[in-house]
């Protein structure tokens, strides 16, 4: 079960956005590996319209670890088209955001603040001088504003609205929700809230967040009216100079009186309450509820921001994993880029896709919209294509090329084998898999055999595999037995034209890499007749 928000921050760090990590292999959607080939953090950079912390942690954290279940992604997008089709609601949710927006740090501060004692003065916004009583009253405000904003607003027609609503709102039937409010009563049995002390007779001080403390200041006054009036003295008579004796023994006294009252609010009563605060699950649902609110939103800023057309892809239930896209083009590389090439692709019968061609064709920029558009479809949000049917992949796999470490003892080919052999054991019928050449640091021969055989398993698990090789003689091979459509990138006149088109590539257009970045053989010759 995911964490909430709150509870993914330590108590001892300033709340963090990018606090989220993918599962262990086998256990979520994505992987480690799969979330740094598909560069996921760049494609939250994109995608991330939210204003709040809350926010943008819980898009991380979708990212992450994306939903695998077809019916909670349905109603994620159908939050979305509320919001989008309907401008009172997205009215309402925008300003509930944007207040959240303005006063969340507020919180923050009151929940990870570092108290700095009475004389200390904040250089840091995460610094609290003095005895924390305004950043106490501001951070419980920010809370109750937030509940009060959900309570004051209509009842969405979508369930998942509705419960992101409830989460939010459901805080006003915690306990913790009444300690904010107030009062809070010091016992001795702890701080207790007005509902807790309804069984409760044990004798209480009622904290209240100021120096200001009438009812003390009475009681001192009324001792003092006492005192002189059982035993007269001329203490209180002024001298010459303006001052009585007594000034000289009650100045002292009321110097005391502030950091002895404020240094016991806040080391009984606030950082208390703010640790309670911290540990609570009913604010941590509150606060994940904001951020589901605000990356709803995000989505929509996101299609409306890109440049080009987006969907919300219409999701099918299928025994295996299918795919068709129209017009799709990269996520993160098409934002306001009128010049970005779309293209189609279809998974729907297909279960081996070979992509060949030169290098900077575009073959592994397209796996990578593949990929990005599965996952941002498994998050419920906009993807850019002109339309997109797709099922839900249970695990996204990209497997490319890595350097092996000093200390695994395998050499490349080991490494990368350990890694096939892990998404091998991992992947069914509904996973979605992209590999991106196979079977390096080894012969010839022995590469071709070792992917025929990896290719082979997989086309027998039944799930859906996009391969990205030069090597044609691997693709013929499974051509001609009729279990993979052959796709290429399109060249014209030596120039990447970016289209994905049939058929098998067979040339590599090596020397003109190098002579691009002025390493042909030209471009040596001329180094050695220098030096």
């Amino acid at each position: 079960m995911q964490q909430n928000v709150l509870q993914s921050w330590s108590d001892d760090e300033w709340p963090v956005v990018r606090k989220s990590k993918p599962l262990p292999t086998g256990e979520g959607v994505l992987d480690l590996g799969a979330f740094n080939t598909i560069e996921v953090d760049e494609l939250f950079d994109t995608v991330n319209y939210a204003s709040t912390v809350a926010g943008q942690a819980v898009l991380y954290r979708s990212l992450t670890q994306p939903l695998d279940d077809l019916d909670a992604i349905a109603a994620k997008q159908a939050a979305v088209r509320e919001i989008r089709d309907n401008p009172d609601v997205r009215a309402n949710v925008e300003n509930i955001v944007a207040n959240a927006a303005g006063s969340e740090n507020r919180l923050y501060l009151l929940l990870f603040g570092e108290f700095l004692g009475g004389f200390g003065t904040a250089r840091e916004d995460n610094q609290i001088e003095g005895y924390g009583y305004k950043q106490y009253r501001r951070g419980i405000n920010a809370a109750l504003n937030l509940v009060g904003a959900i309570h004051n607003s209509g009842t969405p027609q979508t369930p998942y609205l509705q419960s992101v609503f409830n989460k939010i709102g459901g805080f006003a039937q915690s306990n913790d929700y009444s300690l904010m409010v107030g009062p809070v009563y010091n016992s001795e049995k702890g701080l207790q809230s007005k509902e807790e002390r309804k069984n409760s007779y044990a004798p209480a001080t009622i904290f209240r967040p100021t120096l200001f403390k009438p009812l003390l200041i009475g009681l001192l006054l009324a001792a003092i009216w006492g005192l002189v009036t059982i035993f007269p003295t001329d203490m209180f008579q002024f001298s010459k100079d303006g001052l009585s004796v007594a000034s000289v023994f009650f100045l002292p006294l009321m110097l005391a009186y502030i950091p002895v009252i404020g240094g016991y609010d806040r080391d009984n009563c606030i950082i208390p309450l703010r640790n309670i605060f911290r540990k609570s699950a009913a604010l941590g649902e509150m606060l994940d509820g904001l951020g589901q609110l605000d990356e709803l939103l995000s989505f929509i800023k996101y299609s409306e921001a890109y440049g080009s057309e987006t969907v919300l892809p219409e999701l099918q239930a299928t025994e295996r994993h299918s795919m068709h896209l129209v017009a799709a083009k990269n996520p993160v590389l098409g934002v306001n880029n009128p010049d970005y090439v779309g293209n189609d692709f279809d998974m729907s019968s297909e279960r081996l896709v070979c992509i060949t061609g030169p290098n900077s064709g575009g073959k592994t920029a397209f796996c990578k919209t593949v990929t990005q558009i599965q996952l941002l479809a498994q998050i419920g949000c906009y993807v850019p294509a002109q339309s997109a049917s797709l099922s839900v992949a249970d695990k996204i796999f990209y497997q490319a090329p890595e350097i092996s470490h000093l200390d695994d003892g395998e050499g490349r080919f080991g490494t990368e084998l350990k890694r096939t052999r892990d998404i091998f054991l991992a992947t069914t019928a509904k996973s979605l898999l992209v590999l991106d050449e196979m079977a390096e640091g080894t012969t010839f021969e022995e590469k071709m055999q070792s992917s025929i055989d990896v290719l082979d398993g997989f086309y027998r698990k039944g799930n859906s595999t996009i391969l990205i090789t030069h090597n044609h003689q691997l693709v013929d091979v499974f051509v001609n037995r009729g279990t993979a459509t052959p796709k290429q990138v399109e060249f014209a006149d030596e120039l990447p034209t970016f289209s994905l088109v049939p058929g098998i590539s067979r040339v590599s257009h090596a020397d003109r890499v190098a002579k691009k970045i002025g390493f042909s053989k030209q471009d040596i010759e001329n180094y050695l007749a220098k030096s």
